[in-house]
C-alpha cells in the first residue's frame, strides 16, 4: 500500500469501512503554547526559534504557522450527571461562552456536542453552526451517573469527520466537568492512549468548586490534558478565598448549615469564569502548528516521544509529549 499522509487516508478509508484498520503515521502534527515568565501568550516566534525532538532525535520542521486564524475542529464534552446540578447554571453558562467564542460561525472553524451522565450522547454532530449547539445547551439537564470515559470514545470515534483532521484543520477536545467517571465501559487508559493515537489536543474546564474538588478526578483531567498538550482551568476553586463565600443560616432545629452567599461571591466567581474561557480560547487561537515527517521504523507499535524547545530563554513552552506511529484501529463513523 502506498504511505500518504495520515489524515487523508484515515478520512477517505472510513468513509467505507467495514473492519478495524491500522493506518501508519506519516506526518505529526503538533500545537505549541509559548508564554513568558508571567504567563502571557508569546506568538512571534520564527520557525528557526524552534527545535523538535522525536525520541530524543532532532527533526526537520516540514510545516510551521503562527495564523491566529488556523482553523481547527473543537469538542465540547459536557458533564451532565447529578454532581453537576448544584452549579449546573454556571457550567452552562460557561460552556455556551466557550462555544460563541470558538466558533465564529465561518467555514474555517467546527465544533460538536458530547453530553455524558450515564451514557454518553453525541448531541450535536459536527457542525459550522454554533447555534446548533447553544441550543442543545440551553436544553440540556444534568441527572443520571458519569460516563466521561465513554464520552471521550464517542467524540474521537462517532462523528462526522472535516477532511483534513487532524492536520488541518487540526482536532481539540474541550472537557466541562470535575473528571469523575462512574459508569463508563472503557477506561482511562484506553481513552488517554486513543487520543493520543488521534492527535487530539485536550482542555479542561474543572466543574469543582469551593476548593473541595475531589484530587483523583482531577489528576483525570490533567493526565487526558498535559499529555496532548492542553491545559485543565479551575474557575470555581477558591473564588472565595477572600470573599465572604459562605454565609452561616440557621436551621428550624437551632443548629446552622452553610449556604453560599451573595453579591462578592458571584462577582468573583463570575471573573473567574470569564478568566478561564480568555485562557484556554486565548491558547488555542495562538498557538504555533508545527509539523514533521518522522523516521519510524518497519513495523514500530511502540510510544514515541515528542520535545518542542525553544532559543529564546525565559520561556514555557507546553506542547504533545507523546503519540502513536499508527492510527486508532476503531473507525469513525463518516466523513465531510
Amino acid at each position: 500500500m502506498r504511505r500518504f499522509g495520515y489524515a487523508a487516508v484515515l478520512v477517505a478509508f472510513l468513509a467505507s469501512a467495514q473492519e478495524p484498520f491500522r493506518i501508519s503515521v506519516t506526518e505529526v502534527n503538533v500545537p505549541v503554547t509559548v508564554t513568558d515568565a508571567k504567563g502571557r501568550f508569546v506568538s512571534d516566534l520564527d520557525k528557526g526559534d524552534f527545535s523538535i525532538f522525536d525520541n530524543d532525535q532532532e527533526q526537520s520542521i516540514t510545516y510551521f504557522s503562527r495564523d491566529h486564524n488556523q482553523p481547527y475542529v473543537v469538542g465540547f464534552l459536557v458533564d451532565l450527571s447529578n454532581s453537576s446540578k448544584s452549579q449546573w447554571k454556571d457550567y452552562q453558562a460557561s460552556a455556551i461562552d466557550l462555544v460563541d467564542t470558538l466558533l465564529p460561525g465561518d467555514k474555517t472553524h467546527s465544533g460538536f456536542l458530547v453530553g455524558y451522565s450515564t451514557e454518553p450522547d453525541l448531541m450535536v454532530d459536527t457542525t459550522n453552526d454554533p447555534e446548533k449547539i447553544v441550543a442543545a445547551l440551553r436544553k440540556a439537564k444534568p441527572a443520571g451517573g458519569a460516563a466521561l470515559y465513554d464520552a471521550i470514545w464517542e467524540a474521537c470515534t462517532n462523528r462526522k469527520l472535516v477532511p483534513g483532521e487532524p492536520r488541518e484543520p487540526r482536532t481539540i477536545l474541550v472537557i466541562i466537568g470535575d473528571g469523575h467517571d462512574n459508569a463508563s465501559k472503557k477506561t482511562l487508559e484506553e481513552v488517554t492512549e486513543l487520543t493520543q493515537r488521534q492527535l487530539v489536543t485536550v482542555y479542561g474546564v474543572s466543574t469543582s468548586s469551593y476548593g473541595f474538588g475531589d484530587d483523583k478526578d482531577d489528576d483525570v483531567l490533567v493526565k487526558l490534558a498535559l499529555g496532548n498538550g492542553g491545559k485543565v482551568e479551575y474557575p470555581l476553586q477558591n473564588v472565595y478565598r477572600d470573599i465572604s463565600g459562605y454565609l452561616q443560616v440557621p436551621t428550624d432545629g437551632g443548629n446552622y448549615q452553610y449556604e453560599l452567599g451573595t453579591g462578592g461571591y458571584a462577582a468573583a466567581k463570575a471573573n473567574s469564569i470569564y478568566r478561564a474561557i480568555a485562557h484556554i480560547t486565548g491558547e488555542i487561537t495562538t498557538q504555533y502548528v508545527l509539523r514533521y515527517a518522522p523516521d519510524i521504523p518497519p513495523n514500530s507499535k511502540n510510544q514515541r516521544q515528542i520535545k518542542v524547545t525553544v532559543k529564546l530563554g525565559g520561556l514555557q513552552v507546553r506542547a504533545r509529549q507523546s503519540y502513536y506511529p499508527f492510527a486508532a484501529s476503531t473507525p469513525t463513523t463518516g466523513s465531510r
